[in-house]
C-alpha cells in the first residue's frame, strides 16, 4: 500500500449520520471479490439519478465540481455501520479517498480502513463541523500523522490513533507485513520452540 504520512487535499462534506456500508456501496454493485472496479459503485444509491443508472444526480455532493479529486471525506457519526463488507473501504480507496473524518466509526469499518490505507480520524462533532465548513468554502485540509493533527487555516485539531494503526498507515503495511517486521523474533522463537517441543514440527 502507499504510505500515508502527511496529506493536504480538498475534502468532501457528506454530513449525514449513520452512513452504512450498503450506502457506501450497495450490494448490487459488488460483482467480484476484487479490490478494483468498485469506484463507480461508491454511494451509487445517492450518486446517480436511478438504480442501475450512471447518470449523476447533481444534488449529490460527490457530483459537485468543487469537490473533484477530493481525497478527504468528512461525514457524520457512526460512519461505516451496518455489515462488515470490506468492499465499502475498497470502493472509497479506489475512488481516491485517503482520509475519512467523522465523530465516530463502526469498529469493523475503522479496522478495514487502516488495513487498506485509509486513515479514519475521529474528532468531536464541533471540530468535524468546522472542517466541513472549511471544505464548503473551498479550503484544503491538511493531515499530519507524525504529530496527529488535522487542520484547515487557523483551525487545528489533534486526534488519537493506536500505535499499530498509525504504523500501518505511515509505512503502508497490511496486517501480514506488519507481523513480518518481527520476522527475526519469530524465527528465534521457532528455533527455541523446536528444542522444547520437537514433536510439534514435521521432519523433512
Amino acid at each position: 500500500m502507499t504510505p500515508l504520512v502527511a496529506l493536504e487535499a480538498k475534502a468532501v462534506p457528506l454530513m449525514r449520520d449513520n452512513v452504512d456500508t450498503d450506502a457506501i456501496i450497495p450490494s448490487r454493485e459488488m460483482k467480484s471479490v476484487s479490490k478494483t472496479g468498485l469506484a463507480d459503485g461508491l454511494f451509487a444509491g445517492w450518486r446517480y439519478v436511478a438504480q442501475g443508472s450512471r447518470t449523476p444526480d447533481p444534488a449529490f455532493v460527490l457530483n459537485d465540481a468543487r469537490f473533484v479529486d477530493a481525497q478527504i471525506l468528512i461525514s457524520g457519526a457512526n460512519f461505516g455501520c451496518g455489515s462488515s463488507r470490506e468492499h465499502a473501504v475498497w470502493a472509497l480507496a479506489e475512488y481516491g479517498f485517503r482520509v475519512v473524518v467523522a465523530p465516530s466509526f463502526s469498529p469493523i469499518f475503522r479496522a478495514n480502513c487502516v488495513r487498506n490505507g485509509i486513515a479514519p480520524i475521529s474528532l468531536p462533532e464541533e471540530a468535524v463541523s468546522q472542517l466541513a465548513a472549511a471544505a464548503e468554502r473551498g479550503e484544503t485540509i491538511a493531515l499530519d500523522l507524525h504529530v496527529m493533527t488535522i487542520r484547515s487555516g487557523a483551525a487545528c485539531f489533534t486526534f488519537a490513533m493506536e500505535d499499530e494503526a498509525r504504523t500501518m498507515l505511515m509505512e503502508g503495511l497490511d496486517a501480514i507485513e506488519l507481523t513480518l517486521k518481527r520476522r527475526t523474533e519469530i524465527a528465534a522463537f521457532r528455533e527455541a520452540d523446536k528444542v522444547k517441543r520437537p514433536w510439534v514440527y514435521l521432519k523433512k
